[in-house]
């Protein structure tokens, strides 16, 4: 399958910034595309989303290998250190506290549409949710009775079920029971169902803000994928959205997001690959180290959270996020 792409005329502009303090906000390397199309359309330029003078900040480092950013409606960020098994929050006091420990080596997190937490835990192999109360219960960790592989990266439906991938990352091959790496759809009265099970590695997932595509990052092969969802939550129609390659920058498809306006952020080589909801790239965000996820926070849902190996960063963009949840 190919993508018929409009020739791109990239403007490149680097901002180098000095490095201060990781307590303080330190401010990283900011690379950006502008991008032109061969028919030029306001929405289909960086222009709408990141002003030049949009800085990418450093919040906060030396973690193992982060991932799993999402902004709880009270003012703060959650985010997964895997090895460490930690799930940390940063505050408002712009300091970083830990939130759960063990976090079962948690990968990827979300909101329901109550704002409690969801997590994929690779050591437990399992979908749990964190009640009000702090308990954590297991929502899925079995598909037609064997153990789920290494629930990853979740995302919330508007009827509150609980899409996510379930690829090999947190087990060896000798501990697999299933024998596919699939993409599931958590029903709110706890019918799993397998969506799909013929992607290398499913990695992160997002909607369109109308519901009616799910993209899901293919990460070793490289590009995202799409699905029409159908009436009753399935999908079908896979088709190749956009491929993320280049052998000269580290990093793989990873996390995804999408912002209301339809735009697909997704992580990858050099940093946030951003494209057009057609599939067209619109530009990147370059970032230090090797990006893994991103999360919309702050109350507008216009700053772009960026886990990127042991470092947190963030940069302030134009449009905002689809909020977590719904």
């Amino acid at each position: 399958m190919t993508i018929k792409i409009a020739t791109i005329s990239l403007l490149l502009i680097v901002l180098t910034l000095a490095v201060s303090n990781p307590s303080q906000k330190v401010r990283g390397n900011l690379t950006k595309l502008t991008a032109q199309t061969e028919n030029p359309d306001k929405k289909n330029t960086m222009q709408r989303i990141l002003d030049d003078s949009a800085k990418l900040e450093k919040l906060a480092s030396d973690f193992q290998f982060i991932e799993g950013p999402i902004w709880h409606p009270d003012g703060f960020l959650l985010f997964s250190d895997i090895p460490a098994n930690i799930i940390y929050k940063f505050g408002s006091n712009q300091q970083v506290e830990v939130f759960r420990s063990p976090s079962g080596k948690a990968n990827g997190n979300t909101l329901d549409k109550e704002n409690r937490l969801l997590t994929g835990e690779h050591e437990n192999r399992r979908v749990s949710r964190t009640e009000k109360d702090g308990k954590v219960i297991t929502l899925a960790d079995r598909y037609d009775g064997k153990r789920l592989n290494s629930p990853n990266d979740l995302v919330v439906k508007s009827d509150g079920s609980i899409y996510f991938t379930d690829p090999s990352y947190g087990v060896s091959k000798e501990q697999e029971e299933l024998g596919f790496y699939g993409v599931y759809r958590l029903a709110p009265d706890g019918k799993l169902t397998l969506l799909v099970k013929d992607l290398v590695l499913p990695n992160g997932i997002a909607f369109s803000p109308d519901e009616q595509k799910l993209y899901v990052n293919n990460s070793e092969a490289g590009y995202i994928a799409v699905f029409d969802v159908k009436p009753d939550g399935t999908v079908t129609n896979q088709q190749l959205f956009a491929e993320l390659k280049d052998a000269s920058q580290g990093g793989v498809p990873d996390g995804l997001k999408v912002d209301v306006e339809g735009n697909v952020y997704s992580t990858g080589p050099g940093g946030v690959w951003i494209f057009s909801p057609d599939g067209k790239l619109l530009g990147k965000i370059s970032v230090p180290e090797t990006a893994t996820n991103v999360a919309w926070g702050e109350s507008d849902r216009k700053t772009l959270y960026i886990t990127a190996s042991k470092s947190l960063y963030r940069i302030r963009l134009k449009i905002a996020g689809v909020r977590a949840g719904k």
